[in-house]
């Protein structure tokens, strides 16, 4: 099995305004080199022994391997879920100047 370079990373929200802040966060720290936000999508799932449905975002994040770790860690940080849906999803195949972009916008900035 081999390891992509590059991950499709999602997660849901219950607002607009709380997906374009996480999608704000992670760009902004350059752990995504964007997000695209779909919505609103029914979400149904077991909680707490209750069978849900609700109204979420999903937001797909555009990111490299090497910036899951850090991505993980700030969407944990910011999410106001008790446990957020965060799913890698590996690129197998994309244009190589998009995989590029992606590659250059998530690359941890340099102290000269």
């Amino acid at each position: 099995m081999t390891t992509s370079a590059w991950l499709t990373v999602l997660t849901t929200t219950d607002s607009e305004e709380k997906a374009k802040l996480l999608a704000q966060g992670a760009v902004e720290a350059r752990l995504a080199a964007c997000v695209q936000i779909s919505a609103p999508i029914t979400s149904v799932y077991r909680w707490q022994n209750a069978i849900e449905s609700t109204e979420e975002w999903q937001l797909s994040f555009k990111t490299t391997a090497a910036r899951y770790a850090e991505l993980e860690a700030h969407l944990q940080e910011a999410h106001d879920y008790d446990t957020p849906e965060i799913i890698a999803l590996p690129v197998l195949r994309g244009s190589a100047r998009y995989l590029g972009w992606v590659s250059a916008e998530t690359a941890p900035v340099t102290s000269l």
